[in-house]
């Protein structure tokens, strides 16, 4: 056992049975740029003042819009990743794409629930992924279309949709921060 190896040992006896941890097999380089990419993210958000979300931009009708999508999506990878985990029907709700009706109506919570909305919805997905097994890494969602989607291809969709997002809500992200790893990707979602 490497010295790293014991560290993280002994931190996780200290920290007991109740934490959470990725699973081996889950895909460590995407989940890093997807937390990276939340952080950032959160970042930008905490820095706009309530006003500041009512503002238009150039990738949505306002920043709300954009704060509202990234949640939505958020939410529904954890819908489709905790029926996985159950055992349930693996077809997922589109989370590539939030109907217009859903995103206006999210965008119009007061600036605060939405706020709480992407905090929440974060922290749920969070724990989704920490609590997939190797199986669930290794399995597949079917999306509405009938497209087979690998779960373990969701950290790196959600990582180039939070950098794409954190670009367009114009609040000083800055592309040579986006990481290179998903900077050819953050296109796949733009939906304005």
């Amino acid at each position: 056992m490497s010295q790293l190896d014991a560290r993280r040992e002994e931190l996780r006896a200290r920290q007991g049975g109740g934490a959470r941890y990725d699973a081996p097999e889950a895909p460590a380089g995407a989940l890093g740029l997807a937390r990276r990419g939340t952080a950032y993210f959160a970042r930008l958000l905490n820095g706009l003042s309530d006003s500041d979300l009512a503002a238009p931009v150039d990738a949505a009708p306002t920043r709300a819009h954009l704060v509202a999508q990234v949640s939505l999506q958020a939410r529904r990878m954890s819908e489709a990743l905790s029926a996985l985990r159950q055992g349930d029907d693996h077809v997922a709700k589109d989370f590539r794409t939030i109907e217009r009706p859903a995103l206006d109506v999210t965008a119009s919570l007061p600036p605060r629930a939405l706020r709480n909305l992407f905090a929440h919805s974060e922290v749920h997905l969070n724990v989704e992924f920490r609590d997939l097994g190797a199986e669930q890494w290794h399995a597949a969602l079917i999306t509405p279309e009938g497209e087979t989607l690998a779960v373990s291809a969701l950290p790196h969709l959600r990582a180039a949709s939070l950098w794409r997002a954190s670009l367009d809500l114009s609040a000083g992200g800055r592309s040579v921060d986006v990481p290179s790893e998903v900077l050819a990707d953050t296109g796949a979602f733009r939906t304005w």
